[in-house]
């Protein structure tokens, strides 16, 4: 079952492991490609049981924050999150209203953050 973000913001342990700089494109450079690539500076694949946890916003149907956890043989979606309407509209006109997956940026990024960390 996929989480929603109230069952995000009481797991710290699970928000402890959240790379907030890693997007889809270095996940694919890291787990797919083996990643022991020198461009992505301390990231590096150490063994199959590595793994990272990241976000990334889905467009290809209706916009969807997805939290991922990635290692080299899988990816599962662990939340799905719901951008608020204005949000979401100033984000699709960011991208050009483009279908594609993205990484967890500006506006989107900063309200995410401070809506799971809030007390």
């Amino acid at each position: 079952m996929t989480m929603r973000m109230e069952d995000l913001q009481g797991d710290l342990d699970l928000l402890n492991e959240i790379d907030w700089d890693m997007g889809p494109a270095d996940a694919v450079t890291m787990y797919l490609e083996w990643g022991n690539n020198p461009a992505l500076g301390k990231r590096n694949v150490r063994s199959k049981s590595d793994s990272s946890t990241y976000f990334v916003v889905n467009t290809w149907k209706d916009p969807v924050i997805y939290l991922i956890r990635r290692d080299s043989e899988s990816a599962e979606e662990l939340a799905e999150i719901k951008m608020p309407e204005e949000i979401e509209a100033r984000f699709l006109e960011s991208i050009g209203h483009n279908k594609g997956v993205y990484s967890l940026e500006g506006e989107v990024k900063e309200w995410l953050r401070a809506r799971l960390y809030e007390a």
